[in-house]
């Protein structure tokens, strides 16, 4: 039992909610209209769960959910099996209506260029750039898929990809001072060498103009500057990968919501899904591998799928709002993303950042992102997301690391409390001249932050992307958050590499032709990098 007074108030929290599934488990049925048939299966009965007017169908791979990852995972399988038969579940009516809306989300190639988070200050105000240094060269590996892709025509073109500069922006000597020490320790790694430091406001104005008019003379400020960062629309990425993989054979099924994912005696899964378009029409799915590419939704199906590996993991779903303005006179005077340092407690998905964005072709700014908490773990979700998530075998995890993260409880509660005027007032410590008439709030989407087992702690909240496979690699599920896109294509191969080990020897030589530095660190071959950059650089067309 918990002993902290918070962790007590949170186990009997979870608790009551746990009780409460009887009353709302319409909300997630193990199944729609079932009627009971029975197969011999080695002297067995077993209910295969169709729905009077159900379709059945088999496939290889079955890809839940339409957003960036299962768009990535399709389309390294069909290239390196093309005769694969692959079904996508989308429970919208459209691909990348969730995290991966350009909308959802703030659009960075997220590269560790400008995110503070990824190197923070050690006890002795020293800076280790390993953690960062790790995105970047996953970030690389997204670049040189992209870019293949591009190369090849399986994208139409480059334009969901767009070169924007990308800061970090302090205030005050004591950040200044971390700026520096971080400066240092990345100036001499060879992914880091083209970023450039200063503290002289002419220059700082240079990089981004609106960042510096209006602020006070007297206040100290430092900033770096990489000109190779850029601003991506994953839901242009997403939808364009979608197409492709529809006329190479890929079925996508919109309208379907995933409700029970279930092992068979031979290893194979049954997929359950319902028809929210025409309840009329559920489905049967029978494969050999399945996908929990979901999103926030990806939790609940990797609990139904009763896998060991899976056991212990929660989530807690944190919202997400933005400034937007698409004043073009503004938006034309700013060309960069701007990183700030995260207020105490805050996730690192809700560092301070002033951006330029580009959505279908046209230019605006964002601010944000400000949290808040909804209990659902899709945008397009139920309320009773959160509390159906509750398992004996995760209650205690999401307790300890409820208890060990009271900060970002507070965090939370003040941000929902946050007035307009207090939003704008965060606006203006990175655009002082900001005009509040010109900015509204609209909703981005939700995050599920893992909470998983810990042997020390109990539980921990765990900020990150991470994979959850079954031992024999015949499911796999993707949790977590940022840095979540930009990394969707590492993220992928290692998947490969652990759901189909034996077959990476035969697939190498295609993995290689759409991921030239395959298996290299880029930082430890100089020229290498140079080369794969310039390549990617071009076919993309941004900065090198």
């Amino acid at each position: 039992m918990p002993t902290s007074r918070l962790a007590r108030e949170l186990y009997h929290y979870f608790m009551v909610l746990a009780g409460s599934r009887e009353m709302v488990k319409e909300e997630y049925p193990r199944s729609i209209g079932k009627r009971l048939l029975t197969t011999t299966d080695g002297g067995k009965h077993r209910d295969l769960g169709v729905s009077v007017g159900a379709r059945t169908e088999r496939t290889d791979v079955v890809l839940v959910g339409g957003g960036i990852m299962s768009a990535t995972l399709g389309v390294f399988l069909k290239e390196l099996e093309p005769s694969w038969n692959i079904i996508l579940l989308e429970r919208l009516d459209k691909v990348a209506q969730e995290s991966t809306n350009p909308w959802n989300n703030a659009g960075t190639g997220h590269s560790a260029l400008c995110e503070l988070n990824y190197a923070p200050a050690g006890p002795d105000g020293t800076v280790n750039p390993a953690k960062a240094l790790g995105i970047n060269e996953q970030f690389q590996v997204s670049r040189q898929f992209w870019a293949s892709l591009v190369n090849e025509g399986i994208l139409p073109d480059n334009s969901f990809i767009n070169p924007v500069p990308h800061m970090s922006l302090v205030f005050g000597d004591e950040h200044s001072k971390y700026l520096t020490a971080r400066y240092e320790a990345f100036r001499t790694q060879k992914l880091f060498e083209r970023m450039e430091f200063s503290t002289e406001r002419d220059k700082i104005a240079e990089w981004a103009p609106l960042t510096v008019a209006g602020r006070a003379a007297d206040e100290p400020i430092a900033a770096t500057w990489a000109p190779e960062g850029t601003d991506v629309d994953f839901g242009a990425l997403t939808k364009s990968m979608v197409d492709y993989l529809q006329t190479h054979g890929v079925e996508v099924r919109y309208g379907y919501q995933v409700t029970d994912v279930s092992r068979e005696s031979d290893g194979s899964w049954t997929i359950q899904a319902k028809n929210r378009i025409n309840k009329e029409e559920p489905l049967t799915v029978h494969t050999k591998f399945v996908f929990l590419g979901a999103g926030g939704g990806a939790l609940h199906l990797l609990q139904k799928s009763g896998i060991e590996e899976g056991k212990g993991y929660g989530g807690f779903p944190v919202s997400g709002l933005f400034l937007r303005s698409t004043n073009e006179a503004t938006a034309s005077q700013h060309n960069a993303k701007v990183y700030g340092q995260a207020s105490v407690g805050a996730p690192p998905m809700s560092v301070p950042h002033l951006d330029t964005r580009y959505v279908d072709g046209k230019r605006s700014l964002l601010f944000g992102p400000y949290a808040g908490f909804k209990p659902n773990f899709l945008k397009q979700g139920s309320y009773f997301d959160l509390p159906l998530s509750v398992r004996l075998n995760n209650v205690y995890p999401m307790t300890r690391a409820g208890a060990a993260n009271t900060s970002l409880v507070k965090y939370l509660v003040t941000e929902l409390f946050k007035s307009r005027e207090a939003r704008l007032g965060a606006l203006h410590r990175y655009y002082p001249e900001a005009v509040g008439d010109d900015w509204e709030l609209i909703t981005a989407g939700q995050r599920v932050q893992i909470m998983k087992r810990d042997a020390k702690k109990g539980g921990v909240l765990q900020f990150g992307t991470e994979v959850v496979s079954a031992s024999d690699g015949s499911l796999a599920a993707l949790l977590g958050a940022s840095p979540g896109a930009s990394t969707a294509a590492p993220i992928m191969l290692n998947l490969l590499n652990r759901c189909f080990p034996s077959r990476m020897a035969a697939w190498e030589p295609r993995i290689r032709e759409l991921v030239p530095g395959y298996g290299m660190k880029l930082n430890d071959n100089p020229s290498l990098a140079d080369e794969l950059m310039g390549y990617t650089a071009k076919v993309l067309g941004i900065y090198n």
